[in-house]
């Protein structure tokens, strides 16, 4: 059995790329004439996902009209929100469309090269509520880190801070959908926040640890460095 749908999460405004990004939603971004989203689809595609729920907001038509309701041979869904409902209220909106017990989630604006289907197994071997790949970065403060105890169980999450080397939240995550939709959530709420963080004790949330290229192209600095890193990437 292989995990063959994923929820991305792109509603997002990308306020701190109005600067250079103006006119289309934050994963639309154009990288060497591509949108972002087609690099993030084409990892997803070749990493054995076949159908993919959209979460959009702003601007969603652009996101719409370009992809339709098919890229390349995945089929194409996407869930509207009508007002922003945060991270966790569009995960548990998205979700009504999931078909499977498990499902992939993850960040519109962010590439995080993992193996999608290792993490997979590594969820099912640790009858995981949530997996969330975990990349180890060195001397950054952008970032929250994870903390891990000898099985790979998630300890702690830590806040942004300056530290010289840690585990940080890669924004690639496996869901166990019974397991989030059972809660009782608000319409609005963020996953990483009202669910990670307050659920660690109670829920089973494992960390799966991936060396693999990780970006996001939330400010400008880092969508400019992008255009030269992604051309690495071909369909």
């Amino acid at each position: 059995m292989k995990l063959n749908e994923a929820i991305i999460l792109a509603g997002g405004m990308g306020t701190r790329l109005k600067s250079v990004v103006k006119e289309v939603p934050k994963p639309m971004a154009p990288i060497n004439g591509r949108p972002f989203l087609e690099y993030l689809l084409d990892h997803l595609i070749k990493n054995g996902i076949e159908r993919v729920i959209f979460s959009v907001g702003f601007k969603s038509n652009i996101i719409a009209d370009h992809f339709g309701k098919k890229y390349q041979d995945c089929e194409l869904i996407y869930v509207y929100e009508d007002e922003p409902l945060g991270t966790g209220g569009a995960v548990k909106e998205a979700m009504n469309s999931v078909h499977g017990e498990n499902v992939l989630v993850t960040n519109g604006d962010s590439l995080f090269i993992t193996d999608i289907q290792g993490q997979f197994v590594f969820h099912q071997n640790r009858g995981a509520d949530v997996t969330l790949g975990l990349k180890s970065m060195v001397d950054f403060d952008r970032y929250g880190t994870v903390i891990l105890d000898n099985n790979s169980r998630i300890h702690n999450f830590r806040e942004k801070e300056s530290i010289s080397k840690g585990l940080i939240n890669g924004g690639v995550y496996i869901f166990k959908v019974e397991a989030f939709t059972s809660i009782d959530f608000p319409q609005k709420f963020s996953v990483e926040n009202n669910y990670f963080q307050t659920h660690t004790k109670v829920s089973k949330f494992f960390g799966y640890q991936s060396d693999g290229y990780f970006l996001d192209i939330g400010i400008p600095e880092d969508f400019a460095k992008a255009q030269e890193d992604f051309l690495k990437f071909h369909k």
